[in-house]
């Protein structure tokens, strides 16, 4: 019973959230899926007119898109799952409304959303190539997979923190803002010289754009991946955040 009530309430709250999100119409979700594939071929431009080869392949858009589009799966959902319960405040005032059901929705409409980008923007660099490309799959769905359950974690915690701690949202903005940079977007970090590499491999992000890379690019070995640190670190983060939300339940439903 309760089961039933959380899939009628989620599927409610999606309804709800892709109605103010995009506006309830086509235009508002085009430009969601503009707004990262105009950065992509801005970033494309800027790279290509910089170096003459990419790091892997022979297309600059390729290579970015595989990077950025990955860590994309998890910057795009921390931000918005972060002000999940804060957005959907005057709807906890019913029962059957949990501060929980605001963060599922949210994962639902953020995964789906960067799923199309995903779909479209590939789908339009594979048509430019020249060459064929095997993708593998199972290393984009469980890259994918465990950065969706990082962001995930993260965004318990920082919607459960943010009310209790009002510089704390900001503080967190400002640390994780050169995070793109240290989590392998834009280069190969197995090619970057120790120390370097060392410290950048303690960023679990690295690992799942590695793994996100091997599946668009099979001449690709990423030496130094540890999909068990991936994992590990994603369920952590996972359980720390569920336990804080769950620690903090009370206080989000009547602060």
């Amino acid at each position: 019973m309760y089961l039933r009530t959380h899939i009628q309430v989620v599927s409610a709250l999606l309804v709800r959230e892709v109605t103010t999100r995009y506006g309830g119409k086509p235009g508002g979700y085009i430009w969601a899926i503009l707004e990262p594939t105009s950065y992509i071929v801005m970033m494309t431009l800027v790279v290509g007119g910089l170096s003459h080869h990419p790091a892997l392949g022979t297309s600059f858009s390729e290579f970015f898109a595989t990077g950025y589009l990955s860590f994309f799966f998890y910057a795009g959902s921390v931000a918005y799952l972060t002000s999940a319960v804060r957005a959907n405040k005057t709807l906890l005032s019913y029962p059957n409304v949990a501060p929980i059901d605001t963060i599922v929705a949210r994962v639902i409409v953020q995964t789906l959303t960067t799923t199309l980008v995903c779909v479209l923007v590939f789908s339009v660099i594979i048509l430019t190539l020249r060459e064929p490309v095997f993708i593998q799959w199972q290393y984009i769905l469980q890259s994918v997979a465990a950065t969706t359950v990082l962001a995930a974690g993260m965004g318990l915690a920082n919607s459960a923190l943010a009310p209790k701690f009002p510089l704390y949202e900001q503080i967190f903005n400002i640390i994780t803002r050169p995070l793109m940079i240290l989590s392998g977007v834009m280069y190969l970090p197995d090619l970057l010289p120790h120390p370097f590499r060392d410290i950048l491999l303690w960023n679990p992000l690295v690992h799942s754009t590695m793994l996100f890379r091997e599946g668009f690019y099979p001449e690709y070995r990423a030496t130094e991946l540890s999909t068990t640190y991936m994992w590990y670190f994603a369920l952590a983060v996972f359980v720390m955040g569920n336990l804080i939300f769950t620690l903090s339940r009370s206080i989000l439903r009547n602060d």
